[in-house]
């Protein structure tokens, strides 16, 4: 293996795995946390945190993506970028603070101000951890970067379950949202360590944001589509619906985003390093893809077999259950395999110097979504609604892989078939692991649904395991 395959083995290793660590410890809590709050409140929580992922999208305006990028990074353009970072995270968050009241009207809600308040608080703190995350990631230092995740995941999710326990409400989802953000630039600033002196110079940087505020758009673009359809489902069908539409999205929508972190974070520098070379970039990503569908498709798969089991034992506060999360998790679960697919082709325009085409690719995906769910919440009442905003999901993401394939082959002269081998070789293990399930459950007879979930978990670590070991065994022989 050469020494840019060894660095994306080392990158998916520690963040691929301290993803399924994080994302384990972070679905276990949202799940006590759905038990100890009603829909209503886990819905108000839902409006306010999908309201502030987005304005954090422009916390460090792309620069982050520029560092990691760039060639050569002076110690002046460090400082000068962590003030402009920081100046700007200032007056998002004074921004935030006056849009309040205007989003509390829209929301019928004026406990939505105070909930504002406290994100507002949050965007200059993660903005000073910009810098050292960079730093970090520039230096290929994805062990440390997988433990600061890991540690702000665990601080989070402990912070929401004294919450929950506590009886805070929707407290529980806003504090433990913006706590994490105090997490992470702890481990941050104790991982890489960062004073900025006091200088700026503004023409240091330009280069930089330059490139920045390009990717930056792209960045904004695509967490505006992450969460347009939490506004557009609370609009329409109020918090109690958004509840169990959250259910649904967060099982199947927040692992893939867990991943399309670790491929940003661990693709990006080395497709940079190899975008000269076209033959490199394609064995990059080839292998890239491999290791991310091994990540991802079982974990979809088993979200599939199990949302009607899972979502029939999970109830709220007052006893209402979570039932009507199943279809809308089986069809966001297969939606999400394929969003994390095309994850990868950000990194790829990005390190081919390409940010704009980046751009205007998560905006084209943000305008259909955008206008295919606000279609459906005015056409269609609550129950068929939320399974239909689940189904744009799934819509929107073959024709974007059809497109990035087009775009791979004829522009970057990147040979397809290696790739469509990768995906025949994932589409087998998922039908052995479907033909498993499908057989012990017939021997089982009519399972109760806990023994479902088991069945589902054991023969896909029986396949997954089979595959590794036979990795291995190939790895031997070579």
């Amino acid at each position: 293996m050469d020494s840019h395959q060894q660095h994306l083995a080392r990158g998916f290793n520690w963040l691929g795995g301290a993803t399924i660590l994080a994302k384990l410890v972070d679905f276990s809590t949202i799940i006590v946390v759905l038990l100890c709050l009603t829909k209503q409140q886990v819905g108000i929580g839902s409006l306010v945190v999908s309201f502030a992922m987005i304005l954090e999208a422009l916390n460090g305006l792309g620069t982050s993506d520029a560092l990691v990028q760039a060639s050569l990074v002076s110690r002046l353009q460090l400082d000068s970028l962590f003030w402009f970072i920081l100046g700007s995270a200032v007056l998002v968050g004074a921004v935030t603070f006056l849009l309040a009241p205007l989003v509390a009207a829209l929301c019928d809600n004026p406990s939505i101000i105070a909930y504002l308040g406290l994100v507002a608080l949050k965007q200059p703190i993660v903005a000073m951890a910009v810098i050292p995350l960079a730093l970090l990631n520039r230096g290929l230092r994805y062990d440390r970067i997988a433990i600061v995740g890991v540690s702000a995941t665990l601080g989070g999710a402990l912070t929401r379950l004294a919450l929950a326990f506590w009886g805070a409400g929707s407290w529980v989802l806003v504090v433990g949202y913006t706590a994490s953000g105090f997490y992470v630039l702890l481990g941050a600033l104790v991982a890489r360590p960062f004073v900025p002196r006091f200088r700026f110079d503004y023409a240091a940087i330009r280069p930089l944001l330059s490139f920045g505020l390009r990717a930056a758009s792209s960045n904004l673009s695509e967490q505006v589509f992450k969460n347009v359809d939490y506004l557009l489902v609370g609009w329409f069908y109020g918090a109690a619906p958004l509840a169990s539409y959250r259910l649904a999205f967060d099982a199947a929508m927040e692992p893939a985003t867990a991943i399309s972190t670790v491929i940003r974070r661990t693709a990006l520098p080395v497709f940079a390093r190899t975008a000269a070379e076209p033959g490199e970039l394609a064995v990059a990503l080839t292998w890239a893809v491999q290791r991310l569908l091994r990540l991802a498709a079982p974990l979809m798969m088993v979200l599939v077999l199990i949302a009607r089991p899972l979502t029939g034992l999970i109830h709220d506060e007052h006893g209402h259950s979570y039932a009507s999360s199943a279809l809308p998790m089986q069809l966001l679960a297969v939606a999400a395999l394929l969003r994390v697919t095309t994850e990868l082709l950000f990194p790829v325009l990005l390190a081919a110097g390409r940010p704009g085409i980046a751009a205007r690719l998560s905006v084209g995906i943000l305008l259909t979504l955008t206008l295919a769910i606000f279609l459906v919440g005015y056409l269609l009442p609550q129950g068929p609604g939320i399974i239909a905003v689940a189904g744009c999901w799934l819509a929107i993401y073959p024709f974007v892989l059809v497109w990035g394939a087009r775009m791979l082959h004829r522009d970057l002269r990147f040979p397809l078939r290696a790739l469509a081998r990768v995906l025949v070789e994932t589409a087998a293990s998922l039908g052995v692991t479907l033909a498993l399930v499908v057989l012990a459950e017939a021997l089982a007879g009519n399972p109760a649904s806990w023994v479902q979930i088991v069945i589902v978990l054991l023969a896909t670590a029986l396949v997954q395991g089979g595959l590794y070991l036979r990795g291995r065994q190939r790895i031997k022989l070579a």
